[in-house]
């Protein structure tokens, strides 16, 4: 029997996985997926082909009820290509993508569908049904519905060689990825390294058949371990094999995918790809975006320059001179030594141990105590490990989410937190069921992470990053899992990439919420709280190097914007990456002498050429606009500190709990339940009280005074 036939008979529909691991041994779920794939074009064309008079219930309702069994394979095989990418995933999505890309094209340009959509009434003003009713018009018009014939079928090929070359990039990259991993080989090389590290990293080699100490690539072009690393010739191999990972061997796709975007933009009438895409958005248009990171560039660079001549005097007087193994105190500081110097002058002068920090913050304490804890303070949800229900990996916990008070249902949580070689870099939140009340389903989400995996019987102990990532990822899953829409496609996340991101950033604001703090920094060892003085390091310690943090991130805005506001005939003419790279960069004012890397470079920056951020990577930065200045609500209505105070035990204990969830229940209301039903510059200015401000921003990031 096909499994993916009838939906999964677990509580709240989660996918059998030990079903649908048999399905993918035995090569079921190709052919499963083709008779999705026919089975939601019959529908659609039964909708299409309808005698009737086009009605609500018969055409939008209708198609919002079509490819239920395409959805649940698509859940299977898109969450298992990051997750668990495999060669045989891998292969399977590159024969379904193609296939997939056809049929959207298909019911997209249905011109019979087309005209029953154009045929039904306008909603009412402001309902759920009018924002369903804009988002299949828009969809259909986006996707060609207006073209000519011959227009049409020149979309379809456009469409289909995309999918297969995004699918690409993001495969080969993986693999590039995985072939550029470095080998350290002797103890030198490991100096600075805690013992822990060294063990993750020497486990990580014996994996691969290796002696030594094997350091796998994350996403970001910074490799968070050249902080650590004191040798220096140590740190420039791990800088280098990041930074030239996937150099030629990416090229020729991406160069294809940015051509291809810059051809369909120009065939449905916009200048570019990027101006395509900010029509959408809350930002509206390319030219709010260029604004935005025209205000913060110059002062992010003037800032990074101030930090790079701090860590160079660090550097100076550190009295390593020549020594073997040490530092040319006299040369140039390179982005592969900038962190670890950098990360030398933080230690200095917020006077704090890096490995003994790490300690108060073990990774159940901060998911149990710190993100899960908050979210019950503010919404009232209470989160219960199901251990009678299995993940699609021993690693992946699964989690209910219920209200606290009544013990009604909400969801389901997977998290998945430790990295494998299968896993690709960063961090994410996906779904295997998205909740919608027409069709009576509940949420099923999915938190991953790439933490890495402690020796056995020992817990993962995180950094004040990988803390604030839990909870960033946490704020995209209570996104999912509050929502209470009638329509699977408004659902949840189902928003536009720069307001995606606000219920993700203003999440991670509680991480450093003294209330929150207290309940889950403790010590691994001795469970004894976080120190005063460590708190107060730890939250100067999230403002530290901010002219570095924005000044990589903004390069990558501007790379990315670069490749996606080229007209059809300019993208034909671009033929070297990098050298079109660095032109993008010194145009914007953010190449910095090549001494910051952008935060990806061109050749493996998935989130645009393969993860579905295309021109959009800014919106993490127009999100954190409205974050910054989204929390102030909470502060104002005493449900939080904020970044003034509450350091101490008497100011923490002024917080009304009442005051807590009444702010907790407003967002939830206005913002987290409503999905993209929403008119979402209305919602934040009933939320905030006020329409957005970028001031909380640059005082967050220390640009206000450049």
């Amino acid at each position: 029997m096909n499994y993916f036939l009838q939906p999964s008979e677990l509580p709240y529909e989660l996918p059998d996985f030990e079903a649908v691991d048999k399905a993918l041994e035995d090569g079921a779920i190709i052919p499963a997926f083709q008779t999705a794939i026919d089975d939601h074009a019959a529908e659609i064309a039964a909708i299409a082909e309808n005698p009737g008079e086009p009605t609500w219930e018969n055409t939008f309702e209708a198609l919002e009820q079509s490819g239920e069994m395409l959805d649940r394979v698509l859940a299977i095989v898109f969450n298992f290509s990051g997750s668990l990418a495999t060669e045989k995933i891998q292969e399977i999505e590159a024969k379904i993508s193609p296939v997939l890309a056809a049929h959207n094209s298909d019911m997209l340009l249905n011109e019979k569908l087309w005209k029953r959509i154009q045929a039904i009434p306008a909603a009412e003003e402001g309902s759920e049904e009018e924002a369903l009713q804009k988002y299949w018009t828009r969809r259909f018009v986006r996707g060609g519905a207006n073209l000519s014939s011959a227009e049409r079928q020149t979309l379809r090929e456009i469409d289909s060689q995309l999918a297969e070359l995004t699918t690409a990039f993001g495969t080969i990259l993986q693999q590039a990825t995985g072939e550029h991993a470095v080998l350290l080989t002797s103890e030198d090389e490991i100096a600075g390294l805690s013992d822990s590290e060294k063990a993750y990293f020497a486990a990580a080699a014996k994996e691969e058949g290796k002696k030594g100490w094997l350091i796998r690539l994350g996403l970001p072009s910074v490799q968070p371990v050249i902080e650590s690393l004191s040798n220096p010739e140590a740190r420039r191999k791990v800088h280098e094999a990041s930074l030239d990972r996937a150099q030629g061997s990416t090229h020729d796709t991406l160069l294809k995918i940015a051509k291809l975007r810059a051809r369909r933009a120009n065939l449905l009438g916009y200048d570019t790809h990027a101006d395509f895409v900010a029509e959408v958005e809350t930002a509206g248009s390319r030219q709010a975006v260029e604004d935005l990171l025209n205000q913060l560039t110059p002062a992010a660079v003037a800032n990074a320059w101030g930090e790079y001549k701090r860590a160079a005097d660090k550097r100076a007087v550190s009295g390593t001179g020549n020594a073997a193994g040490g530092d040319d105190a006299e040369g140039e500081l390179t982005g592969a030594d900038w962190p670890y110097w950098a990360g030398q002058l933080r230690a200095e002068e917020l006077s704090v141990d890096e490995a003994e920090l790490k300690k108060y913050f073990p990774l159940d304490s901060v998911v149990e105590a710190g993100a899960f804890y908050a979210a019950e303070r503010l919404y009232g949800i209470k989160v219960t490990r199901r251990e009678d229900l299995k993940g699609y990996h021993p690693d992946v916990k699964v989690w209910e989410v219920t209200e606290g008070e009544s013990g009604e249902e909400i969801g389901l949580l997977l998290t998945d937190m430790f990295a494998r070689p299968t896993k690709r870099g960063g961090a994410w939140m996906s779904s295997f069921v998205d909740q919608n009340n027409l069709k009576g389903q509940a949420p099923v989400v999915v938190n991953v992470m790439n933490i890495a995996k402690p020796a056995e019987g020992e817990q993962a102990l995180l950094t004040i990053d990988e803390v604030t990532t839990v909870f960033h990822e946490f704020g995209h899953a209570l996104h999912g899992l509050l929502s209470d829409v009638r329509y699977p496609s408004l659902s949840g996340t189902s928003v536009p990439r720069d307001f995606v991101e606000f219920p993700s950033q203003i999440n991670e604001n509680w991480a450093l919420e003294p209330e929150i703090l207290a309940n889950y920094a403790r010590h691994v060892d001795t469970g004894e709280s976080l120190p005063a003085e460590l708190v107060a390091a730890v939250r100067a310690q999230s403002k530290w190097g901010q002219g570095f943090a924005t000044a990589e991130y903004l390069a990558a805005c501007w790379v990315d914007l670069a490749w996606h506001t080229l007209s059809s005939d300019d993208a034909e003419k671009v033929t070297d990456v990098e050298e079109f790279e660095a032109n993008a960069l010194q145009r914007a004012g953010v190449d910095m002498d090549g001494i910051i890397a952008p935060r990806y470079r061109s050749a493996y920056f998935n989130h645009i050429f393969a993860g579905g951020y295309s021109a959009g990577y800014w919106s993490y930065l127009w999100a954190e606009v409205l974050d910054a200045d989204g929390f102030q609500a909470f502060v104002d209505t005493g449900a939080a500190h904020g970044e003034g105070d509450g350091e101490s035990t008497k100011e923490a204990e002024q917080i009304d709990l009442g005051d807590v969830r009444a702010a907790g229940e407003r967002f939830r209301r206005m913002i987290l339940s409503r999905g993209a039903t929403i008119d979402y510059e209305d919602a934040f200015w009933m939320f905030r009280g006020q329409q957005k401000s970028v001031e909380p921003l640059l005082r967050r990031r220390g640009l206000d005074g450049a």
